[in-house]
């Protein structure tokens, strides 16, 4: 692994779970992110997506959170504007079994608005306006499982 994404061998994979079952494969997906090409990142953040954060959100969501962030931050990640769409999914969605999923994950999405701010600026239009409409997601955010700030 490159200097993205190296902290993501601190985190035991085995243990958490998403919609499919075990997220051991999270690790991979999110490498596609990052290094591959348009068309296996796409697939990989689609996959991604359905896994953690567009049905449901799930002890995995929380922990992949902040590796979006970092994705979304890397000028060479093909698909910034995804990773941040799938930010905002993750902020819309909860778990209806699992309050503190809900929470923690949330938490993690909402923890990122300094980078979606810097990212409000990216030399790339796409990011700009996705980054826009994440922070407003952001600031606008209220759940029941979130507590008030």
């Amino acid at each position: 692994m490159g200097t993205i994404l190296g902290d993501m061998r601190h985190v035991q994979w085995h243990e958490l779970r998403h919609a499919g079952g075990s997220a051991s494969q999270v690790p991979g997906m999110l490498s596609r992110i990052a290094w591959g090409d348009s068309e296996s990142a796409e697939d990989a953040l689609s996959d991604l997506g359905q896994w953690i954060g567009a049905l449901a959100v799930f002890d995995s969501t929380v922990a992949t959170v902040p590796f979006l962030w970092e994705l979304a931050a890397t000028q060479s990640v093909k698909d910034r504007v995804g990773v941040l769409g799938l930010l905002q999914t993750i902020l819309a969605h909860g778990h209806t079994h699992h309050p503190e999923w809900t929470r923690d994950a949330h938490l993690a999405v909402l923890a990122g608005r300094t980078t979606a701010l810097r990212l409000t600026g990216d030399g790339d239009p796409a990011v700009r306006e996705s980054a826009q409409e994440l922070l407003t997601a952001l600031d606008r955010h209220v759940c029941r499982t979130c507590p008030p700030e």
